[in-house]
């Protein structure tokens, strides 16, 4: 009876987790491990690879993800890639792991620079002179490739460079269509403004100069769009233009639209810029004048009366994230830095005016 005991126990030990457990609950679970985790987890077995780099278990685990992460990520001149755990940096006994080299989906060893442009539910924008865009998912490390020559093409060639030359640009996600889209307005040769959209699912461009209802400007606007509840967003550049105003271009209807930014910003001497912060609209300026930096944050979309005032003061300031602890955390630029990330966790620096 022993021997036989004995001799269903090896058995059981010799079994892999997959002949225990179905493939259908593997994969529930494998949905809800943290994204940190994910990348070592492909390397269980050829299975778990195929699963985690399957792109709609990217989408189911953004859908499941209980929690956003703070990840930011930097690519150096030498085309190094750093992914940096921004509350891992806060938490000092986290510190350490909070920065983690990343491989990129392409050859290091290129003539031509790679910039990361923007991100939308855990896919990355990167750009990559002449004339590519890199869509990257850092988990499954799939990546796709597209061109925009067709902009190009358009216009000087010798004077398009992405992505200054540029009106706009943004990477969001249509639900409706269940699709990634990245928008680029531009002008061409004649100083035509043309508005162009990418889709992934069709990988095809499609020309959309029929929402452009008025002309957008030379430099009315931030070039760079942020992706929020099924639009992109772009902030007027304050010394530019009396207009202090948010432009918003909806996906799904394909269709633009401006939300006011608050009274206080109006007159700013100093350029205010776009963010986004816990999921919602913020602003931010320096003020040279008292050394500090001023944030508004949009606590409910599109209400303008939610506008809410936070400032950091002691040095330049730039907003990263609202950790989990309802702090905001920044990127200090001044030599002060250390005493704002010290100012910022001890309390919450909150007005409303």
């Amino acid at each position: 009876m022993e021997q036989k005991k004995q001799q269903q126990d090896e058995n059981y030990k010799s079994k892999s987790i997959h002949d225990i457990l179905p493939l259908e609950l593997i994969h529930i679970i494998l949905l809800r491990v943290p994204l940190k985790h994910l990348g070592r987890l492909k390397c269980v077995s050829k299975l778990w690879n195929t699963l985690i780099s399957d792109p709609h278990f990217a989408e189911s685990h953004v859908h499941l993800s209980a929690a956003p992460t703070h990840v930011c990520l930097f690519i150096n001149e030498y085309s190094q890639a750093f992914s940096v755990d921004i509350d891992a940096v806060f938490d000092g006994y986290k510190h350490a792991t909070a920065i983690k080299e990343v491989s990129l989906p392409f050859k290091t060893k290129t003539h031509y620079n790679f910039e990361v442009m923007c991100s939308c539910r855990g896919f990355v924008l990167l750009h990559r002179a002449p004339h590519f865009f890199v869509v990257w998912n850092p988990v499954t490390r799939s990546s796709k490739r597209v061109s925009y020559s067709h902009i190009v093409s358009r216009c000087n060639r010798k004077c398009f460079m992405f992505p200054g030359s540029a009106i706009l640009y943004g990477f969001g996600y249509d639900a409706s269509q269940d699709d990634y889209l990245v928008v680029v307005a531009s002008r061409d040769m004649h100083d035509q403004e043309h508005f162009d959209c990418l889709s992934f699912k069709t990988n095809s461009w499609i020309n959309l100069d029929s929402a452009l209802s008025k002309p957008l400007g030379r430099s009315n606007w931030e070039s760079r769009g942020f992706f929020l509840n099924g639009a992109i967003h772009w902030s007027s550049r304050t010394l530019k233009v009396r207009d202090y105003s948010i432009l918003i271009f909806d996906l799904k209807e394909r269709s633009f639209s401006t939300i006011s930014m608050p009274e206080q910003v109006m007159g700013y001497l100093d350029p205010t810029y776009l963010v986004l912060l816990g999921g919602c609209l913020a602003l931010y300026s320096y003020r040279t004048k008292g050394n500090k930096t001023n944030i508004w944050v949009m606590k409910e979309y599109k209400v303008h009366s939610s506008w809410t005032f936070y400032e950091i003061s002691r040095g330049q300031s730039e907003p990263l994230c609202i950790s989990n602890e309802s702090y905001i955390e920044p990127f200090c630029i001044s030599n002060e830095s250390h005493q704002n990330q010290k100012d910022v966790k001890q309390r919450k620096r909150t007005r409303s005016e």
